[in-house]
């Protein structure tokens, strides 16, 4: 957990503030995604609002959890990282039809840094004889 927090605070804030500068129009167009004023993408955008924002909720939630020694954290660990993979993974195939695809973009860290730890959750499930009784 100790790595994870650091994902889990980095992303979590970062939606909230993305989120809150994008409500407040704070984001030089200059600086955003191609055709930024164009209503279809403002509305696509805004469309991430809920998963994002699911993210940050589980992800601080599970901070807050782990904190207070609750096993449940682990559960909202891995919500959290699930959703992020989804959101990130939505994000670049959306780009990826545009042809409009760079690397550089967020969304990519959104896809990968999830898997490293949903991996290591599994792992542990697996293990601990949790999937098999399902």
């Amino acid at each position: 957990m100790r790595i994870l927090k650091w994902f889990f605070l980095f992303t979590d804030i970062s939606f909230i503030l993305y989120f809150g500068a994008t409500a407040l129009g704070l984001i030089p167009p200059e600086w955003a995604y191609s055709d930024y004023s164009n209503p279809i993408l403002i509305a696509w955008n805004w469309s991430f609002f809920p998963i994002d924002m699911l993210v940050s909720l589980t992800g601080l939630t599970a901070l807050y959890l782990y904190r207070k020694q609750s096993p449940t954290w682990k559960s909202a660990a891995l919500i959290s990282l699930v959703l992020t993979f989804c959101s990130g993974m939505m994000a670049i195939a959306y780009w990826g039809i545009r042809q409009e695809f760079d690397p550089a973009c967020p969304n990519l860290f959104l896809l990968i840094y999830p898997l490293f730890f949903i991996r290591k959750f599994w792992k542990s499930t697996s293990n601990s004889g949790v999937l098999g009784s399902i």
